[in-house]
């Protein structure tokens, strides 16, 4: 089956009818083709009323929010931490970045199951698990007690950096991904910026140990909101995105046959017997309260396991994961970098500030990414309508690239901003800035990587989300190791001066692959169709 699709370019698909002469079968909505088409079934999640998709997508927020709250608290009250329990700051730091690392491999168990069983018991689970965790830390005595609670909660939230990435596509078509996509980064980003400063003014009036005690009932909440209100959006549908024309080409050759075979059989029976109509069950209540739900077409537990190794194949068989890992990735440290330097500057001289002042410094982060989050989703879909448009309504996936070109200057100015006026002193409201305007290149960056990823190989895209975070955690747990060291033996200024041109120019990458990415997807697609085919005919 991979062979005969070789000259299909994954990812290239026809998105827009600017001849008014779309395909025989394609579904369409204001001049737009609808991809993935969707199917006949009302209960398909690509034929939810908006009302509906929407509660789908506030239910990611919630869970994005319930267990990325919970998992940063701790980032503006380092100093207090240290200060009652002895455990050193760059102990707390190196247990974050542990559990970074368990956040990406932990997708290697979770998100197979959501794959095979469901994405709503996957989130559940998660997000009960989290109620406990933030309550033991409460009790930390010790820099191993740290350790092992940051690693344990790292494995149980793990779902929080690839299963979204999943849901939204299952809901949303591909000129509405990048806008969701955008909530969805926003949520995550969002909520371990809002943490620290809801965690330091908690903190001054209950203590540190309270605080995590809010952390859990945040949790327990967010838990029975997922519970009642919560669908499962897992659907088998046949076919492969892009190869919708060709496969309309085939169901139309079947059907002239069979409409042959027909009229020849009638003339010697008189009796023509006519294909039952497809019947659609809409789930009971029960049904959609369950944990998981076993459904016709999914893989089997044999694909299930394979699926576990298969994000580490993928990341040397398809260079463009690799590279979008590799973006994601790069925003992430700028990211982890603002977290373990936000209180060691500004709670000490010349700053001074409480545990309470230090979490409002994440006020200008918050708006930088609500900014971020709208430049890489809403405006970069219009790009992307635009440049297919132009492209005689094809869709190349590199032309949701371009916006990158805006993050990877401010990136630079943010993070010189942020080290420089550190270094010197200046007016809290400028590191504010700095901290706004890097935290907007930080969100809209790891947004465009995980649509891109999704774009050029959707029918994999489950498993190689994975690929990406594994890359995106791997960088972001090494820089949250050496983040210490590297500004305290080089000092901040030239510390963050060389952050802010390295953030320059890992990001501007993606000019090669707007030159390249079509070539590599091309030379990809023999490998990308045979996983395909496997992974929708595995059951």
């Amino acid at each position: 089956m991979a062979t005969q699709h070789t000259a299909i370019v994954p990812g290239t698909v026809h998105l827009v009818d600017v001849s008014g002469e779309a395909p025989a079968g394609a579904k369409m909505r204001d001049g737009i083709q609808l991809v993935p088409r969707p199917s006949d079934d009302p209960e398909d999640p690509l034929n939810w009323s908006k009302h509906r998709k929407w509660l789908a997508l506030a239910m990611v927020v919630v869970y994005t929010f319930g267990t990325g709250l919970p998992l940063t608290l701790q980032y503006s009250i380092l100093a207090d931490i240290t200060a009652d329990t002895g455990i050193s700051t760059s102990t707390l730091v190196e247990g974050t970045g542990y559990m970074f690392l368990l956040l990406g491999f932990g997708c290697l168990f979770w998100q197979p199951i959501a794959l095979t069983y469901g994405r709503r018991g996957v989130y559940l689970i998660s997000t009960l698990a989290t109620v406990p965790l933030m309550v033991w830390t409460a009790y930390s005595k010790s820099s191993g007690e740290w350790y092992a609670h940051r690693l344990i909660l790292g494995f149980f939230v793990a779902p929080i950096e690839a299963l979204p990435e999943v849901s939204i596509p299952d809901i949303f078509f591909a000129h509405e991904r990048g806008g969701m996509m955008g909530v969805y980064v926003f949520s995550l980003f969002g909520s371990n910026f809002l943490a620290p400063l809801i965690a330091g003014w908690f903190n001054e009036a209950f203590g540190w140990k309270w605080t995590m005690y809010f952390g859990a009932i945040f949790a327990a909440i967010a838990f029975v909101i997922l519970y009642f209100f919560m669908e499962e959006t897992m659907y088998f549908r046949q076919g492969l995105e892009g190869l919708e024309d060709e496969q309309d080409e085939v169901a139309a050759a079947t059907a002239t046959v069979a409409g042959e075979k027909e009229e020849k059989s009638s003339g010697s029976s008189q009796t023509v017997s006519e294909s039952p109509a497809t019947v659609y069950v809409k789930p009971t209540l029960a049904q959609k309260l369950a944990w998981f739900r076993k459904m016709d077409g999914r893989p089997t537990y044999q694909h299930m396991l394979k699926t576990m190794y298969m994000p580490f194949i993928y990341l040397y068989q398809f260079p463009i994961v690799t590279w979008a890992g590799f973006i994601y990735g790069i925003n992430l440290c700028w990211y982890q970098v603002l977290n373990g330097t936000a209180s060691p500057v500004l709670a000490n001289a010349p700053y001074n500030w409480s545990s309470g002042l230090v979490g409002c410094i994440y006020t200008g982060p918050i708006v930088g990414a609500a900014f971020g989050c709208y430049w890489a989703g809403s405006i970069a879909d219009k790009i992307t309508l635009w440049l297919a448009r132009r492209n005689k309504g094809v869709r190349e996936p590199e032309h949701r690239l371009w916006p990158l070109l805006l993050t990877a200057v401010l990136a630079a100015i943010g993070l010189i901003m942020w080290g420089v006026g550190a270094q010197y002193h200046t007016h809290w409201a400028v590191l504010a800035v700095g901290l706004g305007i890097l935290t907007f290149s930080v969100v809209a960056g790891g947004s465009v990587a995980l649509s891109y990823n999704i774009d050029c190989y959707k029918d994999i895209s489950g498993d190689t989300t994975t690929s990406v975070i594994l890359v995106r955690n791997v960088m972001g747990f090494a820089i949250a190791y050496g983040i210490t060291p590297w500004y305290t033996n080089m000092g901040l200024q030239n510390c963050f001066i060389m952050a802010g041109f390295l953030a320059l120019g890992c990001t501007l990458t993606f000019l090669f692959m707007v030159w390249k990415g079509k070539d590599l997807r091309r030379a990809s697609a023999e490998r990308y169709w045979k996983y395909a085919a496997k992974s929708s005919s595995a059951h």
